[in-house]
Order: C-alpha cells, then sequence, then structure tokens
C-alpha cells in the first residue's frame, strides 16, 4: 500500500512538473506563432529567439533574413499583443519603463535579454540592433509590416 500511494505520488509529482514546463513554454509559443503570423514572408520566414518574459510583458528578438530587432509584447487576458518594435532603443530598464512597463518586470527583462543575447554567436544578437527607429503598435498592423519590410 505505501509503495503503491508513493508511486502515485510520484507519478503525480511529475505530472505537475510537466505542467509547469508546459506552461512556461506556452508563453514563448503563444509569441513566436503571433510574430511568424504577422510577419513571416514566402521567401523568408523570421527566426524567433530568445524570448524573455515577465509578468505581463515579454521581449521577443527576432532576425528575417539581414534585418533583426526586438518587439516589446505584453499579454492582456492570456492573449499576447506587440505594444512595440526597436533595435537596441528597448534595452535599457529605463526604456522599458517609459514603455509602461513595471519596475520589477523592466529589471527582470534588461537582466534575462542580457544573459540570453550573451549566449548567442555574435553576428546572430548584433542583428537585433538593425532596427532603426521605434515602432509603436496602435492596432495598425500594416503599419508595422511596413517598417519591417513586409507586404
Amino acid at each position: 500500500m505505501f509503495r503503491t500511494s508513493l508511486a502515485a505520488l510520484f507519478a503525480l509529482a511529475i505530472h505537475s512538473s510537466n505542467c509547469f514546463a508546459a506552461t512556461a513554454d506556452s508563453d514563448e509559443t503563444s509569441i513566436s506563432r503571433l510574430l511568424h503570423g504577422m510577419f513571416d514572408k514566402p521567401q523568408e520566414t523570421l527566426s524567433v529567439e530568445p524570448v524573455m518574459v515577465s509578468g505581463n510583458h515579454a521581449i521577443a528578438d527576432w532576425t528575417q533574413g539581414e534585418m533583426g530587432g526586438r518587439a516589446l509584447l505584453r499579454n492582456h487576458d492570456g492573449t499576447w499583443a506587440i505594444i512595440l518594435c526597436a533595435g537596441d532603443g528597448i534595452k535599457s530598464k529605463d526604456a522599458l519603463l517609459k514603455a509602461g512597463v513595471p519596475a520589477a518586470d523592466a529589471e527582470r527583462l534588461e537582466s534575462d535579454m542580457a544573459n540570453a543575447e550573451a549566449k548567442l554567436p555574435p553576428g546572430k544578437a548584433a542583428m537585433f540592433s538593425r532596427f532603426e527607429g521605434l515602432v509603436m503598435m496602435d492596432g495598425d498592423a500594416d503599419q508595422h509590416k511596413q517598417a519591417h519590410g513586409s507586404k
């Protein structure tokens, strides 16, 4: 009886840890799907990595062909949406605070982004700086697509 209970408890623990892992991956997957759906082109698909999430905010680094940048996203009621796209303009805690990211999340995103990008090949990490300026999203996806060079 004890072994059966212990085995059941162990199985539950494994199942629970898998659920937590799936939840952590679901934000990254949702963000990646959103960006691919908006910006993939037949001749050039988007590469989205790394994705850093803190609270209801995330930064997704992306490359496409010879272009790259960073997208700042917000989760509202379980749905991710792009707030803005930039290059180095959203790397700092101060820039994230100005964009409306809470202080604790801005600090974590800045740190996580620096750590994640430091692990990438230098050429890839440098591509995220190629996006010039700052494009705010106001619900006009076509305006944003033009900034990416999409049609």
